[in-house]
């Protein structure tokens, strides 16, 4: 095919402006993951920093940096692929799924967070952790074979686009690619469900005994939320790979980005409140300290470690499974 004929194609151009998309959209998602990081920084240092490495901490600090360099990745993978020449089908078919692995990595983390704080809003029931273990494992095993399945057809659907004049390579969904992330989707439904019971458990309670709104309640309120927005990103990426939406791909930069910001927002704003300022009595006379004192007065701030056998309150379980 000629290049004045390549140029008129209705496919090729088609093909040509999807391409484009990501390497546009790939800026936008590492900006905003680099203007989150230095605005919510501060807040890093003071919260974070200061704890013993623990199981909460790791997990911020994972989540925090490998988003950034997850970002990076797709910004240089995305731009240096658009250099003519750099691309073939071997190229393409393994970067398919080095991008899906990456990506899943990048969630698999984040529900390891999730599973451990609905395991923390049901008082450490090993019940639902088995529940939401076998259901990961199943996530992910569903994951693993729907990309194996996509990668062995990867070939045959790029191969007459391959060798087009395009930035990149083909901006081609077709097969059973849209059920990708589907897996992962239902999982994170089964969690928001979790926290959506808990939450209205929660509040019913609280309304119908005329209690006021605790800091648990704030807190279980705005773990919702960032389940539900994670839930919803997830839903948004697979209507995209469908066509329902008719919004063109525009990479998973802006997924990677928003996955990475509701988490470590959710473990920073968890962190916040409970490092609050605490009355607490000492021989009748109330004192202020901060949690974040050199010798906190419960060992188990800043852990996941918490007595399942012990009468704490909600709000104490709670505090006690913060970052």
């Amino acid at each position: 095919m000629s290049d004045a004929t390549t140029s008129t194609d209705p496919k090729f151009l088609n093909l040509f402006k999807a391409s484009i998309i990501p390497l546009r959209v790939c800026l936008v998602g590492l900006t905003w993951g680099l203007h989150d990081y230095f605005i919510t920084l501060e807040d890093e240092i003071r919260y974070i920093w200061p704890q013993r490495l623990n199981l909460a901490k790791f997990f911020f600090l994972w989540i925090r940096y490998y988003t950034i360099t997850l970002l990076l990745f797709d910004v240089i993978q995305i731009h240096v692929f658009s250099i003519p020449g750099v691309t073939s089908d071997n190229v393409c078919v393994a970067m398919d799924s080095i991008i899906r692995v990456v990506s899943a990595i990048s969630l698999w983390s984040v529900e390891i967070v999730m599973q451990l704080r609905v395991y923390a809003l049901f008082k450490c029931s090993k019940r639902v952790a088995v529940l939401n273990g076998v259901l990961f494992l199943g996530s992910i095993a569903g994951f693993l074979w729907i990309l194996i399945h996509n990668a062995q057809r990867r070939r045959a659907v790029i191969a007459d686009a391959i060798h087009l004049p395009l930035p990149g390579c083909p901006s081609i969904h077709s097969g059973i690619e849209w059920a990708q992330w589907v897996p992962a989707t239902g999982y994170e439904g089964v969690l928001f469900g979790f926290a959506l019971y808990k939450t209205l458990r929660s509040t019913t309670a609280r309304i119908r005994n005329g209690v006021r709104v605790s800091l648990y309640s704030l807190l279980l309120r705005d773990n919702l939320f960032y389940f539900f927005g994670i839930a919803c990103l997830l839903v948004f990426n697979n209507l995209m790979v469908v066509g329902i939406t008719r919004i063109p791909w525009f990479s998973y930069a802006p997924f990677h980005a928003a996955v990475g910001i509701l988490t470590t927002r959710m473990m920073l704003n968890i962190r916040k409140a409970t490092a609050k300022k605490e009355i607490l009595s000492s021989g009748g006379a109330p004192k202020m300290r901060d949690i974040n004192d050199s010798n906190p007065p419960s060992a188990s701030l800043g852990t996941w470690r918490v007595n399942a056998n012990s009468s704490q309150s909600e709000e104490t379980y709670f505090r006690d499974m913060s970052p």
